[in-house]
């Protein structure tokens, strides 16, 4: 007998299906076990023995489904363009726009916006992930990669169906349940859906609608802390402190400045003495009441950059769930892996684990990239790509985010930035960030509340939408 070693994870079990000839056939005579997903066909048997009536997608519940022609995009900058927000950005908590593209695009503006109550589906790349227009999103320009769903009735109902793992597998594959690389309108027409009590229906209806009100209460909080935070520090906009930027020479056409030498330390590289940061260090010197760091013991218990390791991931269920900093800004972030507690132990409790109202600050690749982390996110883990900055205190921590997420800030961090091929920045350097302490320490206390009160509303929104989520599982979908 062939027994497991001791502390590796269990091997998975065997997929197996089987397939007739003409599937065989219609599949252009391929027969690699990739051609029929497995898990797509499971869940169509799985729909045959609902207790509720299955229709298609489009004969129910879709009025119009449909995406823009494609346009050739003209980006400018941000002064000067229209917001424009990519399909990857879609299912961030507060997505806000880092391209902008020209008035002038040969495109119908108006066309791209999106409206309030509509479904969001990627077609390529990345297909089948799914978002709810809400306040938030409502109006903003998405492009052509995103098909925008007009239901007849019950707008949160499918949302939740296509965002549950029955209704994502189905949305990504095709009749046999292979995986398919590109979703077209027509396609969500066959999708077969449960058609439940219109109580039911309701009912998960109103959790998701009120699940995405409470995301953009958070997200307006949210701006309400930058603003105080702006007003108590004087802070004009970065735009006009970056016309306060020096220049050596204002008609070279390119950023250039002047550096003295006894301003010049251990580094050589241009951009950490961007004349934006000195700009910033004096105003903030003469209007706040202190000007600390990141590091000073009275804001922050430590900064955690976890070491490189070979991950051993296992399924959902047997181990604790990993995510990236491509997902510190969703709130129940897509394709998260689970590390084997066998294998991390040690390295997830002394490094990885996340606390709730730790601030995560991406530190490679796409440095700077600030995140405050829910409670629902307690005893998660994230990857050594994330610095964790570990707050004092609670009565410090939304302060500390508000100020280190702001764009002030950011000049700060990415001043760090070094390495030859991949960006990347370090522990002791965000350590190393300045921290204005506030004249006014009732308008700190309200900044620092009113972000913490943003965080609790992100996990109301969460539970809320996995609470519909299991209403749709355990009364609907599996419903016997």
């Amino acid at each position: 007998m062939v027994t497991q070693p001791k502390g590796m994870p269990a091997e998975k079990p065997i997929k197996w299906t089987s397939v007739n000839v003409q599937e065989i056939i219609d599949s252009g005579y391929r027969l690699n076990a990739s051609a029929f997903g497995i898990e797509a066909r499971q869940v169509r048997k799985d729909l045959e023995r609902c207790r509720w009536d299955i229709v298609h997608l489009g004969d129910k519940f879709i009025e119009d489904a449909f995406y823009l022609g494609r346009f050739k995009r003209t980006y400018v900058e941000e002064k000067v363009g229209i917001p424009f927000i990519l399909p990857s950005q879609i299912t961030e908590i507060y997505p806000k726009a880092n391209k902008f593209i020209a008035p002038t695009t040969n495109v119908d503006i108006e066309s791209t916006r999106v409206e309030n109550g509509q479904v969001l589906l990627t077609r390529s790349g990345t297909i089948g992930v799914v978002s709810y227009v809400s306040k938030t999103l409502e109006n903003q320009s998405l492009s052509d990669d995103v098909i925008r769903i007009k239901t007849t009735e019950y707008s949160g109902y499918v949302y939740a169906y296509l965002k549950s793992k029955v209704g994502n597998l189905l949305i990504s594959s095709n009749n046999y349940g292979a995986v398919i690389q590109h979703i077209e309108p027509e396609h969500l027409n066959h999708i077969p859906i449960p058609n439940p009590s219109s109580v039911l229906k309701q009912e998960i209806h109103d959790l998701i609608e009120e699940s995405f009100r409470l995301r953009d209460e958070s997200n307006e909080l949210m701006d309400e802390a930058q603003m105080l935070l702006k007003t108590a520090l004087q802070l004009p906009s970065i735009e006009a402190l970056q016309e306060q930027s020096e220049q050596f020479d204002k008609t070279a056409g390119v950023l250039n400045y002047s550096v003295s030498s006894s301003e010049v330390i251990d580094r050589l590289d241009g951009s950490y003495y961007v004349p934006i940061v000195k700009v910033i260090e004096r105003h903030i010197a003469k209007t706040a009441r202190e000007v600390v760091k990141v590091g000073d013991s009275q804001i922050c218990q430590s900064v955690i950059l976890p070491g490189r390791f070979k991950r051993v991931y296992v399924e959902e269920g047997s181990g604790v769930p990993f995510i990236g900093g491509k997902q510190i800004f969703e709130l129940d972030p897509n394709n998260k892996k689970y590390l084997s507690l066998t294998q991390h132990g040690n390295r997830i409790r002394d490094e990885l684990t996340l606390r709730a109202n730790m601030i995560l600050v991406t530190c490679s690749g796409t440095i700077g990239k600030v995140a405050i982390v829910p409670k629902h996110w307690e005893d998660w883990t994230a990857n050594q790509h994330i610095i964790r900055v570990v707050p004092s205190n609670n009565e410090i921590a939304g302060y500390l985010y508000a100020w280190i997420s702001s764009d002030y800030a950011y000049s700060f961090i990415t001043r760090y930035t070094h390495g030859a091929v991949i960006d990347e920045i370090n522990d002791v350097q965000v350590s190393e960030i300045v921290v204005p302490l506030l004249r006014d320490e009732n308008v700190q206390t309200e900044i620092n509340d009113t972000v913490l009160e943003a965080n609790r509303k992100r996990t109301q929104a969460y539970n809320l939408e996995q609470e519909a989520l299991k209403v749709l599982d355990e009364k609907v979908i599996y419903a016997r």
